[in-house]
């Protein structure tokens, strides 16, 4: 199978699965490019231990993950833009009010984290605050990767929602 053949059959598992991540169409579609072209310059390492699949959403996953910490670096703190898709705007200092409105967002979110309800509470923390991955929230709670990933999504987006309905 050759690479264009590669993109073709998974591009759409790939962009999914990275939209599950960020939630952002715009990102994913950004971070699904990026994932093909670091694929393409390390196609020949790839043994074949493991389903092309799955080998491409380790480096998008690998891809997202570089994304969240320069996000992180560039925030100082990576919850609320995880939890919103938001960038922040680079070179540019904020003002006293906007940091003390980003604390308060912040803080806002750390009291809604609290009132979730198990396991998402736990997963979400272990995956965002912990920053393990998918593999390793999975195993400690005697679950597969895929239970992982769907229930931090879930913790996600009651989040979202309980946030909007915070006065």
């Amino acid at each position: 199978m050759n690479f264009e053949d590669i993109y073709k059959r998974y591009y759409k598992d790939v962009y999914y699965f990275l939209l599950s991540l960020s939630s952002s169409p715009e990102l994913s579609e950004e971070l699904t490019q990026e994932t093909f072209y670091r694929a393409l310059g390390s196609i020949g390492r790839f043994k074949g231990e493991c389903q092309i699949q799955s080998w491409l959403c380790q480096i998008g996953k690998n891809a997202y993950l570089s994304w969240v910490k320069k996000q992180k670096h560039l925030a100082g703190s990576g919850l609320r833009e995880e939890l919103s898709g938001e960038e922040k705007n680079e070179g540019r200092e904020d003002s006293p009010e906007k940091l003390f409105i980003r604390k308060e967002e912040t803080l806002s979110i750390y009291k809604v984290l609290h009132l979730l309800k198990e396991p998402y509470k736990e997963v979400f923390t272990l995956r965002i605050l912990g920053e393990l991955s998918y593999k390793e929230i999975g195993e400690i709670f005697g679950k597969g990767e895929g239970w992982a990933r769907v229930i931090c999504h879930r913790a996600k987006l009651k989040i979202q929602e309980m946030i909007k309905e915070v006065p």
